[in-house]
């Protein structure tokens, strides 16, 4: 069997600041002790970060070591701490499965993955995707091949230049049943882009410091979208136009969309206030002038149909609850990369 590292060559990794040795990293070294505490341990956490290749096998073995055994009773151990796998066969998407713990304390895990489908590409190549866990970390991660397995950089993707979200735990990925279900992961998918998840789970505060670094990264679109983490009204309305504003003067042509939390029917009159702040924002800009801001009221995303069965804990969405927000704020998304407003 011949094998592959996370970071071996031609395998493309994407979502990580820092990969090396057994250090995956969402921030780089140089802001890791300037941000609170709860962002400074959760950056070790994947929340989403993947692997990319083609190869002409159909089965692919997978063994790594996670950073700690799953801990959260309300979500899946295969979102949390899981990877799992799609193969696209000649523009054909097949689930090839995932690979997680089955028991609270495990970091070891090994299993396979399969394509059962019979269909073949022209020039006999599968582009696979591997999305890494929400919320723990990678130590070492081995792929196995057969022998005579062609293994080789993946196709470029349509949008090269990452999307990047900014935000609360529902950004990282909680409660998506896996990894690939989070909303940010979805409009990856459905865009054919690159991103970047920057969503730390209670402890998005809308920090100057990660402000003007996601303001030096290189990116299609930012989506921010902190308010449930913002510790009060007052903090929120301090933080949310400066932290636009940094965004904007690092590239005035960038598409933002602003987005406030979907689980607003919780605390109603907080949630109307937050968005009311993230709306004057949106407001002042479109008044100076500003074409490339979009707006996304949370409380629109999960109503109609199935309202009920949009979250795990009145708060962190289901599969169902990540379509919906893929839905809403990739349409925004779309609308701004590609300008057809």
């Amino acid at each position: 069997m011949k094998t592959f590292s996370l970071l071996s060559s031609p395998i493309e990794l994407f979502g990580f600041a820092v990969a090396h040795d057994d250090v995956f990293r969402r921030l780089p070294d140089d802001l890791y002790d300037k941000v609170n505490d709860g962002v400074t341990g959760l950056s070790w956490d994947t929340a989403g970060a993947r692997m990319r290749f083609r190869t002409d096998k159909k089965h692919i073995h997978i063994k790594f070591t996670l950073r700690h055994g799953p801990e959260m009773g309300h979500m899946a151990f295969s979102g949390s701490s899981g990877v799992d796998c799609r193969m696209n066969i000649g523009g054909y998407n097949y689930y090839a499965g995932c690979v997680y713990p089955s028991a609270a304390g495990q970091t070891e895990c090994e299993g396979d993955f399969w394509c059962d489908d019979k269909r073949e590409s022209s020039d006999g190549m599968i582009d696979v995707t591997m999305t890494l866990p929400l919320y723990n970390g990678i130590k070492a991660l081995e792929l196995g091949f057969d022998d005579d397995a062609r293994v080789e950089a993946p196709k470029k993707q349509a949008i090269e230049r990452p999307i990047v979200f900014y935000g609360s735990s529902i950004t990282q990925g909680g409660c998506a049943s896996r990894p690939s279900n989070a909303y940010t992961s979805l409009i990856g998918d459905r865009l054919d882009a690159k991103y970047i998840n920057l969503g730390f789970s209670g402890s998005a505060r809308g920090e100057e410091n990660i402000c003007r670094y996601i303001a030096s990264l290189e990116k299609s679109c930012f989506v921010m979208d902190y308010d449930h983490n913002a510790p009060s009204l007052e903090h929120y309305e301090a933080t949310h136009e400066k932290f636009f504003k940094i965004i904007r003067e690092s590239d005035p042509r960038l598409p933002i969309v602003i987005v406030t939390m979907p689980d607003c029917d919780r605390n109603p009159s907080d949630s109307a206030a937050r968005l009311a702040i993230a709306h004057r924002t949106y407001d002042n800009a479109v008044k100076a002038g500003d074409r490339n801001v979009y707006f996304v009221p949370g409380k629109d995303v999960f109503e109609g149909l199935d309202r009920d069965h949009c979250t795990v804990d009145r708060c962190h969405p289901t599969d169902l609850g990540f379509w919906h927000m893929a839905n809403v704020i990739g349409e925004a998304v779309r609308q701004g990369i590609t300008g057809d407003r």
